[in-house]
């Protein structure tokens, strides 16, 4: 068997890496494309309670990454992945009813339920030699998922929001299927500690990376503004039809997926991760910048590709950054507490991305989130980057 093979394809990984793709598929038809346009569309909801719902969802997964890291410590994966999987069914199976908003926003909560655990198992599996290489891995797993659902759904509800909505569904359906064949087993054999303890290791952490958490919260927060308003601002202001607007999605997403694995590597071989951060955010607030201009389509689709690029220089870098924190012996607990800062950002994006554009339009809601994006890179220029190196090791 090939070291690739070794270090990606074992038959748990790829079990766990088709579970990821179908729940991130899901995950992006629906927030990106299904539920803005099928609230809007379908049941008349306005941008303000799409935005309500779609931070509705982020809030449940926010607030359970934690509890679900510490779950997976203590229980087996399969239960715990299984039962999340179940609850997000519930709340696809809700959508068609949810003509009244308080319905809509429980069931866009119910769905935030399924998609944290599977994420955080993965993260539990990734090694220490290759560590920033499998991120790439995996965030090509996601962002083909995340990807490829709004260009597929985009270009389906331009004939049917019942085919689309059926195809959700389907999907959901079957990664809880597949969630059956997980092992029975834990994150790791790992003696438990007192969760105290388990705290106190985690809030020094915290400590030591305080200056990276406004890059956590407000990388997040300017994505979650996004969410809400794309469909409707790719349609008013941009002037695309469904399929045009799945073709910019296209770019963005192959040119993120084709850029991931190298450019992880490429961090991996240098070592360093500062300048991958530093630029990674300048150039996304440069370029979400130029796109609230409204150029043309072809603009339009060069501006994304180098969005894509620029996530691709990005990503990696960043958790494999954020993993010098996580303490060996509870990574399910240290990646909850983790991605639920990261989380907290999403959680209110929404509704600030859905209010700012109800007053003063979708083409503001980029230029802010430009205007953050920016702003983070140009704080971390002033990072000291050494507190890196020692928390490394501090962290074995």
């Amino acid at each position: 068997m090939s070291p690739i093979r070794n270090r990606w394809f074992g038959p748990e990984m790829t079990l766990f890496s088709v579970i990821l793709f179908l729940v991130e598929f899901v995950r992006g038809a629906a927030l990106i494309s299904f539920l803005p346009i099928f609230g809007e569309k379908t049941l008349d909801l306005s941008l303000n309670i799409i935005g309500v719902a779609i931070t509705a969802h982020y809030l449940t997964d926010t607030l359970l990454k934690m509890a679900i890291g510490y779950l997976l410590d203590r229980f087996s994966i399969r239960f715990v992945v299984q039962a999340g999987l179940l609850i997000s069914l519930i709340g696809i199976a809700l959508f068609p009813f949810a003509y009244m908003p308080w319905i809509f926003i429980v069931a866009a909560a119910l769905y935030g339920v399924g998609i944290s655990p599977i994420w955080i198992v993965c993260l539990t599996k990734v090694s220490e030699a290759h560590r920033a290489t499998q991120m790439g891995f995996l965030y090509t797993i996601w962002f083909v998922g995340i990807g490829s659902g709004p260009i597929i759904s985009n270009i389906l509800l331009d004939y049917s929001t019942s085919i689309t909505y059926y195809l959700l569904l389907g999907l959901s359906l079957i990664s809880w299927v597949l969630a059956l064949f997980i092992s029975n087993t834990r994150t790791s054999a790992a003696v438990s500690l007192p969760i105290r303890e388990q705290f106190t290791i985690l809030v020094e952490r915290l400590r030591h990376m305080k200056l990276l958490l406004p890059g956590m919260v407000l990388q997040t927060m300017g994505a979650g503004m996004l969410v809400p308003i794309l469909p409707s601002f790719a349609e008013d202001r941009l002037g695309l039809n469904g399929k045009q607007y799945s073709l910019l999605l296209l770019a963005g997403g192959a040119l993120t997926v084709l850029g991931l694995i190298p450019l992880g590597r490429l961090s991996d071989k240098l070592g360093g991760k500062k300048w991958f951060l530093v630029l990674g955010f300048c150039c996304i607030g440069g370029e979400l910048y130029l796109l609230g201009l409204e150029p043309p389509l072809w603009q339009c689709m060069l501006l994304t590709g180098a969005l894509g690029l620029s996530y691709a220089a990005l990503l990696p870098a960043w958790n494999a950054l954020l993993a010098n924190y996580v303490p060996p012996m509870q990574q399910g607990l240290g990646w909850g507490i983790f991605s639920t800062v990261e989380g907290v950002g999403g959680m209110i994006g929404p509704v600030i991305g859905g209010s700012l554009a109800a007053w003063h339009g979708q083409s503001a809601v980029v230029w802010y989130a430009a205007v953050m994006y920016a702003f983070i890179g140009l704080f971390y220029i002033w990072f000291p980057f050494r507190a890196f190196t020692d928390s490394g090791h501090a962290a074995k």
